[in-house]
């Protein structure tokens, strides 16, 4: 791991697979302090990441499940450094796979759903997200890539449902921030990537990538801006 600079925060993201990066939140993170650091699974070992060193620990999304432990064998070794980081409330943000992965440290339940809910519409937020960081994302379409959900929780405030997914997000305190949807994923710059990098899932599941070229097409402007104040929010309260 690279030496942080002695004036810097470190946020060290684990990346599961190259298109699924930081995206909109990079540049935020960037202005608020941060330095950077991406794991990647080929090139770099997460099993010699001190848990409780970073700052900001990140776990971005992924094409598996959580419970795919012996075809993944990494999956284990995330849970353990995040075991270790929720323990001490270490400021940790999970998104997609990555919120199904704090979901399942915490002994919630991480399951099929029988469908997929893939594409771009809004999260229906509950009082608890109504009032924190994701207020920002109140009516922004926002995207959503998988088939797995997680159950909340013991101890965490449900923030948000839409009518395929009733656990769009979950929070503990101001450090640990689950996200089961993709507000880094800025539609306006285009979603090519996405739609080769899931070529065979889109196949597998009949779902029209025009479609998907269609609607990101249709995101306003201002979505953009929401993904950066809710994440600028969310680093501004963390302890």
């Amino acid at each position: 791991m690279t030496a942080r600079p002695a004036t810097s925060k470190t946020a060290v993201v684990i990346r599961h697979i190259l298109f699924e990066d930081l995206g909109l939140f990079e540049p935020v993170l960037t202005a608020a302090g941060y330095s950077v650091i991406y794991l990647d699974l080929d090139s770099d070992d997460v099993s010699t990441l001190d848990a409780l060193e970073p700052d900001l620990l990140i776990v971005l999304g992924g094409p598996v499940g959580v419970y795919e432990n012996d075809a993944y064998p990494y999956l284990a070794e995330e849970r353990r450094i995040l075991a270790a980081r929720l323990a001490k409330e270490r400021p940790t943000l999970g998104i997609c796979l990555g919120a199904q992965q704090i979901a399942a440290t915490l002994g919630a339940d991480v399951m099929p759903m029988g469908h997929k809910e893939i594409g771009f519409s809004p999260v229906s937020l509950t009082d608890a997200g109504g009032v924190g960081p994701l207020r920002h994302l109140e009516s922004i379409p926002v995207l959503h890539w998988h088939g797995d959900a997680f159950r909340i929780p013991d101890g965490a405030e449900n923030l948000g449902t839409t009518e395929l997914c009733d656990t769009q997000g979950f929070s503990i305190g101001r450090n640990i921030l689950a996200l089961q949807f993709h507000p880094e994923v800025d539609a306006n710059a285009g979603i090519e990537r996405w739609l080769t990098g899931h070529a065979a899932e889109l196949a597998s599941s009949r779902i029209d990538p025009r479609k998907l070229r269609a609607q990101a097409k249709t995101i306003p402007a201002n979505a953009r801006v929401a993904a950066e104040k809710m994440m600028e929010e969310w680093l501004a309260q963390i302890a």
